[in-house]
């Protein structure tokens, strides 16, 4: 049996070599590089650094860090590298993939937020932000402030006069007069903040800074622990007894401190992706109420958001855990959840009895409240929120928010909706049942 000759890399052709070198990546290009002329002119080749460029910085023009353009992808990488060299190279690439994705989305669904990112802080102001706090940040949390150094507010929301847009990276939700949305806070204000907040809640642990809140008049915070790496959500409880709650699972977060150990997560690079995936699979979008627009935080997708249409009317419900009117001390109103409920009349109107109707008006309600599978609460009352609203084909849903308590988790809210076959005042046929799908009222792993 004969064997082939090997082929030594002398006699590596053009082509053989770009498809060698692109799938070894930059650092090993570079090396070969050095063999001789030849391959250096062929590492050099701009093709292969646009694959390099795309690949682990999703380029697709040679620019900078600060978006100015490259004389090329070669230059461009160069510029990366540099700029972020003091940081593991992976946990470099993660961060910008999650702030990519963000902006991304924002541009096709919500392009309003887009102006309220602030550029990138330089390694001085992290290191001051340090310095005046007294702290060591987590070194995700670092390089996504490299990236975008939080955000402006878009309009004067903590006035309790909302005239534009809820601009809130993270969101939020509303019931009754309390309305939440929360956006990142840039370096100095979580300077400020932290400094305010610390007067009045004495950490055991004094290396908690905060991170985002609510723009509203709402209090909302989440402090980040810069020791451990993990976020926190104030409760109810927050001023009283610094009771708070994790907002992402503790396992997942590693090596926060450590630039030799990968990977490098901590709890803020964790929420943005998991927020990020949450966003682009359409589980949470953004609500219209008016002319104002946000990021709403109630479930549209199942298993958490359900669908029930009865008669030509649908139901769909969902549930949201608010961790600042909770109380961990209470025994039977432990936790709040704000819920949300959206009915639609079908464009071919109800049936009701083999009859078509082109309007129904709401009348009754009855829920039926459980907690680890048993019932503890049966509701019936006229209206909800006070109104009956009135459905019509082709019309936008009727939403209205509420909320309730459970002293565990899970629990669920189920039942039915009394509707009468054209309005109150004139009825056109006999009242008929609509059914509200059971919904979850679940402690979620992520809290935002």
């Amino acid at each position: 049996m004969t064997t082939k000759p090997a082929i030594s890399l002398e006699n590596v052709g053009a082509l053989a070599f770009h498809i060698i070198a692109s799938r070894l990546g930059p650092s090993e290009a570079a090396a070969v590089a050095c063999v001789n002329k030849r391959f250096k002119d062929w590492a050099s080749d701009e093709s292969l650094w646009s694959i390099f460029s795309s690949q682990e910085l999703g380029l697709s023009s040679p620019v900078d860090p600060l978006g100015n353009p490259s004389p090329s992808f070669k230059a461009a990488y160069g510029a990366w590298r540099e700029a972020y060299g003091m940081y593991p190279w992976p946990l470099v690439r993660r961060v910008k993939n999650v702030w990519d994705r963000i902006k991304i989305w924002l541009t096709g669904n919500f392009p309003e937020v887009l102006p309220t990112l602030r550029k990138g802080a330089s390694e001085d102001e992290l290191n001051e932000l340090e310095k005046s706090l007294k702290v060591k940040l987590p070194l995700p949390t670092r390089v996504l402030y490299r990236f975008c150094d939080g955000q402006e507010q878009c309009s004067d929301e903590s006035s309790g006069s909302i005239s534009g847009n809820l601009c809130g990276l993270i969101g939020g939700y509303s019931y009754y007069d309390f309305l939440v949305n929360v956006y990142l806070l840039p370096l100095n204000d979580i300077i400020k903040k932290t400094r305010k907040i610390a007067r009045y809640v004495k950490f055991t642990r004094p290396k908690h800074v905060v991170m985002a809140v609510s723009s509203t008049y709402t209090e909302k915070m989440f402090f980040l622990d810069c020791e451990v790496g993990q976020l926190y959500v104030g409760t109810k409880n927050l001023l009283r007894s610094r009771e708070r709650m994790p907002c992402v699972p503790n396992g997942l977060i590693t090596s926060v401190h450590d630039s030799r150990n990968e990977p490098q997560l901590d709890a803020m690079l964790l929420w943005l992706e998991e927020h990020i995936r949450r966003l682009e699979n359409g589980i949470i979008k953004v609500r219209e109420d008016g002319n104002i627009r946000s990021i709403s935080l109630f479930p549209e997708q199942p298993p958490t958001c359900s669908v029930a249409t009865t008669s030509g009317v649908q139901v769909r419900a969902s549930a949201v855990f608010a961790p600042e009117f909770s109380d961990l001390m209470e025994e039977t109103e432990k936790y709040m959840f704000a819920y949300s409920i959206r009915m639609s009349l079908k464009p071919e109107g109800c049936f009701v009895h083999g009859m078509s109707f082109d309007s129904c008006q709401l009348y009754w309600r009855h829920w039926i409240i459980k907690s680890n599978d048993n019932i503890v609460g049966d509701i019936n009352g006229e209206a909800v929120i006070g109104q009956y609203p009135l459905l019509r084909p082709r019309q936008k849903e009727f939403v209205y928010e509420s909320c309730t308590t459970a002293e565990a988790s899970p629990g669920s809210i189920e039942g039915s909706f009394t509707f009468i076959p054209g309005r109150l005042v004139d009825p056109k046929g006999s009242p008929f049942e609509v059914e509200v799908a059971r919904f979850p009222l679940l402690l979620p792993d992520y809290i935002f």
